[in-house]
């Protein structure tokens, strides 16, 4: 019989990450996290994530330096890091956007 169970998350009470986001829904194969009002910043270090990531800005401006590419990110703005490409943000003025990662990020120390 297949899984019909409905999760429902109130990010409010969301279980936050090291690096500030909140995570929210999570299915088998695929997680929602959220970023919410990240202030600008530096160039964050570089990562390689063990998982493919697709986001929507809701407000605000990123770029995303991705494998030698800089990528302007602003409300309606969506994108993908594939899986182990080489990435990095620059917050450029008060961020918010939502995140999907297949597997999901947090499990198995994929966000560390």
């Amino acid at each position: 019989m297949p899984d019909t169970s409905v999760k429902k998350v109130d990010s409010a009470y969301s279980r936050k990450g090291e690096m500030g986001q909140k995570y929210l829904a999570t299915g088998k194969s695929l997680s929602m996290r959220l970023w919410e009002d990240e202030q600008p910043s530096d160039v964050k270090p570089e990562a390689q994530r063990d998982y493919e990531t697709v986001g929507y800005v809701i407000k605000g401006r990123a770029e995303l330096h991705l494998e030698g590419q800089k990528i302007l990110l602003e409300p309606g703005s969506s994108w993908v890091v594939p899986k182990g490409a080489s990435h990095t943000y620059k917050i450029l003025e008060s961020f918010t956007a939502v995140e999907a990662t297949s597997p999901p990020a947090h499990i198995h120390g994929r966000d560390e």
